[in-house]
């Protein structure tokens, strides 16, 4: 696992159905009816090398949505040819991605570093390992829960937060909706790629276009 193969997915032409997200390459296909996406569905995993590819569908009466993995640091150089081909069928079906649908949602726990138990957190959510730093839900229903660092001289022992991942044209928009709602900015020095807001009892999120809005250069 490297930076390279989300990298070098960003870059690719042919692939303005999908956003890189925290959880790797997704996109959401809107359909009429479930027995449409059910169809779909099996057009999708008809394209060569997708089954036994790791990649998730989930349906819905307006929708198919796709993953190619659960971790964006899963991304291979061999995903691009399959998101490619995942395309073809859905415009050979007669649909279009949606992007404006697609997400991921991932749970921040941080602690100071002699205090972080992340086996605590896959062995009581059921979850299983990505990467060194989170878990995921075998099923793919619910959100990733990833660990982070606290400075250990601060004061503060331990936090969590919500990560919302969005494609980067869309980010923009999910904050001024948060603020509309009664949400307020309390960091966002690294905008566009991320803000961080909170609710009024101080909750926070971070809305996020990175991965998605990430400069796609090659990996050193």
């Amino acid at each position: 696992m490297s930076e390279a193969g989300w990298k070098e997915f960003l870059k690719a032409e042919g692939l303005d159905d999908w956003a890189v997200l925290h959880g790797g390459a997704a996109t959401i296909y809107r359909v009429g009816s479930l027995a449409e996406a059910v169809r779909l569905a099996d057009a999708v995993t008809g394209v060569p090398g997708f089954a036994g590819s790791g990649a998730v569908l989930t349906l819905g009466d307006d929708r198919l949505s796709v993953r190619l993995t659960q971790d964006m640091w899963a991304l291979e150089e061999s995903h691009v040819d399959l998101a490619r081909g995942v395309s073809r069928a859905a415009h050979a079906f007669g649909v279009s991605a949606d992007r404006s649908s697609i997400q991921e949602v991932q749970l921040a726990v941080s602690a100071k570093p002699s205090e972080a138990n992340l086996p605590f957190w896959r062995a009581v959510l059921g979850y299983s390992p990505a990467a060194d730093d989170n878990g995921v839900d075998p099923l793919a229903h619910s959100s990733v829960v990833w660990t982070q660092d606290l400075n250990e001289d601060k004061a503060l022992r331990h936090a969590m937060h919500i990560d919302v991942s969005v494609p980067q044209e869309f980010a923009r928009a999910r904050v001024d909706a948060a603020l509309a709602a009664g949400g307020r900015i309390v960091a966002e020095d690294e905008a566009p790629e991320f803000w961080i807001l909170a609710d009024a009892a101080g909750n926070k999120v971070c809305v996020c276009a990175w991965p998605d809005g990430a400069g796609a250069e090659p990996a050193g």
